[in-house]
């Protein structure tokens, strides 16, 4: 409460009317699915939030992910609801969003099963896409309750959007097999519309599937393996590029103003920056 309250004219302070304030939410936990679960999510000081491998095999995984679960009391799903309630009676003025969600299918898997899914997928190919199958599932049912609690349809007309960057790990030919399956019956549980991607360090020759799978647009944010170009070049699918904000540092303010004209003229179709503790 007292960093929106003392952050957000701080923002506006500092950028003026050109960028947006933020709007109120609990604290962005992206791993509310599997602590759900059974995982438990680590807080470390001055770190991103962890998470524990909870499956050692996949039919363990398989059983226990067609097991029902009451979302809203499960790990610390009525945690972070009282804390939107609190949340909610400091800014009865606003929506306040409970930010605490899911991640996209390989991404998920490798959450559940750690190091053993990327040996499941050659040595045990088929088990794994039923695994893939039914955690997909699984993800939709979460994602249904998430789409309740905050208000909003569980399928949406417009679209939905993913975040999947456990997908750059698998090889392209294991996509077609893989991949694609897996985000097909992700995007058609949540939308009829249009689809969207955020997928970190994939390389020029996993970049048609993008268009495979029908994306509107996709963020490939940190892809040390892209340049503007290459994504132009392998798919034509729309995309951002970023400027990390770690960059910064080693760039003065002309050298900001070429990176994004650049960007531009190599093909992308909007350029995004985050600019965080350094």
């Amino acid at each position: 409460i007292d960093c929106f309250r003392r952050g957000r004219p701080l923002l506006h302070e500092m950028f003026g009317p050109d960028v947006g304030l933020p709007g109120v939410s609990t604290p962005a936990v992206s791993y509310g699915h599997p602590n759900c679960l059974g995982s438990e999510l680590l807080f470390p000081e001055n770190g991103e939030v962890a998470h524990t491998h909870i499956y050692g095999s996949l039919e363990q995984a398989i059983k226990a992910l067609q097991e029902p679960v009451d979302w809203g009391s499960a790990g610390m799903a009525p945690f972070f609801l009282a804390f939107r309630e609190k949340l909610q009676q400091a800014f009865p003025e606003e929506k306040v969003a409970l930010s605490f969600g899911a991640e996209g299918p390989l991404t998920t898997a490798y959450e559940l099963r750690g190091d053993g899914f990327f040996m499941d997928l050659h040595d045990r190919p088929e088990l794994t896409q039923e695994f893939l199958r039914v955690l997909v599932d699984n993800t939709l049912d979460f994602n249904r309750w998430n789409a309740q609690a905050n208000d909003r349809p569980a399928m949406n007309p417009t679209g939905a959007g993913m975040c999947d960057d456990i997908a750059s790990f698998i090889s392209p030919g294991l996509f077609p097999t893989i991949v694609i399956p897996a985000w097909e019956q992700y995007y058609s549980g949540q939308t009829t519309g249009k689809r969207s991607a955020h997928v970190e360090d994939l390389n020029p020759s996993q970049l048609p599937f993008l268009e495979t799978i029908g994306l509107s647009s996709f963020d490939p944010s940190i892809s040390p393996k892209l340049t503007p170009r290459l994504v132009a070049d392998h798919c034509r699918v729309p995309f951002v590029w970023r400027l990390g904000g770690f960059h910064y540092r080693e760039m003065d303010e002309q050298e900001v103003e070429d990176f994004v004209f650049q960007s531009a003229a190599d093909g992308a179709n909007g350029v995004t920056t985050v600019i965080e503790e350094v």
